[in-house]
């Protein structure tokens, strides 16, 4: 019977995040600009970092997985919530429900090792500077991406497995804009407890390993900037870590209250409300933060623009010769 009830499932019905057809207009507008700022920002932050070769630094190296992950994770979720708001057509099929989850949990943990990857390399970049081209160099951060996305692959896997081997014979309505965990987790009609467990546990391991590995970066670079002379070093050694920071708080602050607090106090509207932030706001955010407060990323963007008006010019006069 459980399999019958299982195999009946072809579908869900994402039921959005609103009906009001009015409101359905105005967040269509508002959803479709920021998505066209996310492309725009980190496609831009992506090919700006590969052009100009100040910027081929672990650092920036970082930066550039981080606009891929942002970018994916917008693109799993934004595209879809955005054809829901045109048009009435709010099924999705088990098979595309399933991959969206895979996708969306791939990217988003990926996003927490990276941020994680990138308070090490400001740890090592201010705490060890004279070590610092010998401990980053350029395989062994290649390598520490590799690792990020070869535990995400493998995290989404078990993630997505555990809340699709459950049984739907409730309902196949997920009160959400996306096949998001716990709303599925709420909607199955089998003991979920082993499947919140797993949810619960490999968040917390992920989340509480990244945040210590942060911590632990920024105590040591806060101890070692109180210990500099120079005022100016101290400036600069915090506007290095201050978008990065703004970053990891607006991140896992979104986590921390979406996935590891009590199941008592789930509110669907409240959960759908956050879920929007980090889905489509953060990923809009981060490549503004992390270009309008550094001087290096501002400066090639100066550059990359000169070259392409300078290169019109040049075309321009080539032609009317």
């Amino acid at each position: 019977m459980a399999e019958l009830n299982q195999t009946s499932v072809t579908e869900f019905l994402l039921l959005g995040l609103t009906d009001d057809p009015h409101l359905k207009t105005l967040l269509f507008v508002v959803f479709l600009i920021i998505y066209l700022m996310t492309l725009l920002g980190n496609l831009g932050i992506i090919l700006l970092i590969k052009q100009d070769s100040r910027l081929h630094t672990p650092m920036y190296f970082f930066l550039s997985n981080l606009s891929f992950v942002d970018l994916g994770c917008s693109s799993t979720v934004t595209p879809k919530t955005l054809i829901s708001f045109v048009s009435e057509i709010k099924a999705i099929s088990y098979l595309g429900c399933a991959t969206q989850m895979y996708f969306y949990v791939l990217f988003a943990c990926a996003d927490i090792f990276l941020l994680a990857l990138m308070a090490y390399d400001r740890y090592v970049a201010i705490c060890n500077p004279l070590h610092y081209p010998v401990v980053m160099t350029g395989r062994f951060c290649r390598q520490l991406v590799t690792c990020c996305y070869i535990v995400s692959v493998l995290f989404s896997f078990i993630q997505t497995g555990t809340t699709f081997q459950l049984v739907f014979c409730n309902s196949n309505e997920i009160n959400h804009f996306f096949c998001d965990i716990p709303a599925m987790l709420r909607m199955s009609c089998t003991d979920t407890h082993i499947s919140e467990t797993v949810t619960r546990t490999f968040a917390g391991v992920l989340t509480v390993s990244s945040i210590l590995m942060i911590l632990s970066s920024y105590i040591s670079i806060l101890s070692s900037i109180l210990r500099m002379r120079s005022a100016e070093g101290q400036y600069k050694a915090f506007s290095t870590c201050a978008s990065h920071f703004i970053s990891v708080t607006l991140y896992f602050g979104t986590i921390f209250f979406i996935y590891l607090r009590p199941s008592f106090s789930y509110s669907s509207e409240q959960n759908m409300v956050v879920s929007v932030f980090y889905t489509m706001v953060i990923p809009m955010l981060n490549p503004l933060i992390y270009s309008l407060r550094n001087q290096e990323v501002i400066a090639a963007l100066k550059k990359s623009m000169y070259k392409n008006i300078f290169s019109q010019k040049c075309n321009s006069i080539g032609l009317l010769h």
